[in-house]
């Protein structure tokens, strides 16, 4: 199990909100895959997601996400559903800080999924300038894909405006267990991931495509563009 576990990537959320949502929303994505730091949870095919969330003008929200997954033969677990709550803080003019806590659940097989199933926290820093908005994200879990190993991840982000409208965002992370006997990236305790994105809208619809590659040997997390066009409602 622990080598079976060692080639599936952890599936978390990239990013939230850097300001509280208007109330009810949800927003509806197609990509044309679902990596998560660089790693497929589809065996580089498409996925189709979607997200429902609420939140209170103090600054707290609520939210459920989930996505078709797919981690390979032998495993027929084919559903990835999260729940998450968390706090937007607005610190100053420049600096927000949004904290949280998630927590994964698989679905699809009876003998496997639910043994996946595991609690995350999270925080991401945010300083807004002339130059764009910088980010300094991190995610830990004391049980990280159910395997009762401690995790954690560190990204660096930067997002600029080219035009009105069209933005790049840049970023950087590291993936570390801290336990190598509980989960391991080939063998390794750590492994790096990077992706350059291009985003923009029109008429209702969210665009993104992303180029990004890790020092992973593996064929789901090889480089790759990944395109996604997503429509967010709000209630």
């Amino acid at each position: 199990m622990k080598l079976k576990l060692s080639a599936l990537a952890c599936a978390s959320m990239l990013a939230l909100s850097q300001q509280t949502f208007a109330d009810l929303s949800s927003t509806v994505n197609l990509t044309t895959d679902y990596t998560f730091n660089g790693v497929s949870q589809t065996q580089n095919d498409p996925a189709l997601q979607a997200s429902l969330d609420y939140g209170f003008d103090n600054g707290w929200y609520v939210g459920t996400w989930a996505s078709n997954v797919d981690f390979g033969s032998g495993d027929d677990t084919n559903l990835e559903w999260d729940f998450y709550t968390g706090k937007f803080m607005q610190l100053t003019d420049k600096v927000s800080l949004d904290t949280g806590i998630a927590y994964y659940t698989y679905h699809g097989d009876e003998d496997v999924s639910r043994d996946y199933d595991y609690p995350e926290a999270y925080a991401k820093l945010g300083y807004s300038s002339g130059l764009g908005e910088s980010e300094v994200n991190g995610w830990y879990s004391w049980d990280y894909f159910g395997t009762g190993g401690n995790h954690h991840i560190l990204m660096l982000a930067h997002t600029f405006q080219v035009a009105e409208g069209h933005n790049v965002r840049f970023s950087v992370d590291r993936s570390t267990s801290t336990n190598k006997d509980d989960y391991n990236w080939d063998d390794k305790k750590s492994y790096n991931h990077y992706r350059v994105e291009y985003m923009t809208s029109l008429n209702g619809f969210d665009f993104n495509i992303a180029a990004e590659n890790t020092n992973l040997d593996w064929d789901t997390a090889d480089e790759r563009i990944v395109l996604s066009v997503a429509r967010t409602f709000s209630f």
